[in-house]
């Protein structure tokens, strides 16, 4: 099958106490960032840009223990390419189908 190019938009808040929190990102298994949080009262436009065969693919965030936070991540969707996202479920199709 032919690899798709996907871009992925999905706005992130994090509210936290006492140190920056450090929060990662997952596409299935994969690392795709790890960033620090640095912003108080406002949340982030974040991208993801994708290049994998069509099928399903699980977007995560998760936060680096130890940690006082929580994470917010809202309006997840699909930019660019033949795809959508539901429940932070990526479905990339086949361009061709």
């Amino acid at each position: 099958m032919t690899k798709q190019f996907i871009r992925v938009l999905y706005n992130i808040d994090c509210e936290w106490e006492s140190f920056e929190p450090i929060y990662r990102t997952y596409v299935n298994d994969e690392l795709f960032a790890e960033r620090t949080w640095r912003w108080t009262d406002h949340y982030l436009e974040e991208m993801l840009q994708i290049e994998a065969e069509p099928g399903e693919y699980v977007i995560r965030h998760e936060l680096v223990p130890p940690h006082l936070a929580t994470l917010y991540v809202t309006d997840m969707r699909v930019d660019f390419g033949p795809a959508n996202v539901k429940n932070n479920v990526l479905r990339i199709h086949n361009e061709t189908a």
